[in-house]
């Protein structure tokens, strides 16, 4: 039996930590196949359902949900899909009615910060499982060079740096 609560969270988190499209496709697969609400063929015919219809990738989530849990399930995954841009415009105003405000740089070079905290961390991590040796850091060295010059696009640095990493390793 599906309960109505952790289906609605289990939308919601995979519609707040993608991007878009099909970005949040891997974290439904997983939760609602993890829990039997969802069969490999719902999937298939959602997504296939999401290509033909007119509008956004993003919608073929409200067929999944009608898919795996009828009309309700639609409704939750449209509420879903709904709140976090809703949530931006919001913060949006928000910060459009304080930014003159004297403490507001303050806080949001806090928030930098912290940001560049996490992703420090969250680098030292992947670097430090993954088994790096001095290759692996020249790549990333080079690579933290042409992001720094600003003069190469970025997605030229990941396809270079997946080719170099690709011809040493393979």
């Amino acid at each position: 039996m599906i309960d109505p609560f952790t289906y609605f969270i289990l939308f919601l988190k995979a519609t707040v930590f993608s991007s878009g499209g099909f970005s949040n496709l891997p974290s439904l697969h997983q939760d609602l196949t993890a829990n039997h609400w969802a069969k490999e063929t719902d999937f298939g015919e959602s997504l296939s359902i999401g290509q033909i219809s007119p509008g956004p990738n993003g919608l073929w989530v409200i067929c999944l949900g009608y898919l795996t849990y009828g009309f309700l399930g639609a409704l939750l995954a449209l509420i879903s899909l709904t709140i976090p841009p809703f949530f931006v415009l919001v913060v949006a105003n928000v910060y459009g009615r304080i930014e003159k405000q004297a403490w507001v740089p303050g806080l949001m070079r806090g928030i930098s910060l912290a940001v560049i905290g996490t992703f420090l961390t969250v680098f030292w991590t992947i670097s430090s499982r993954s088994g790096s040796d001095w290759r692996s850091w020249l790549i990333c060295a080079i690579a933290f060079g042409l992001v720094f010059s600003r003069r190469v696009n970025i997605l030229l640095i990941l396809v270079m740096a997946a080719i170099a990493g690709y011809l040493i390793y393979r």
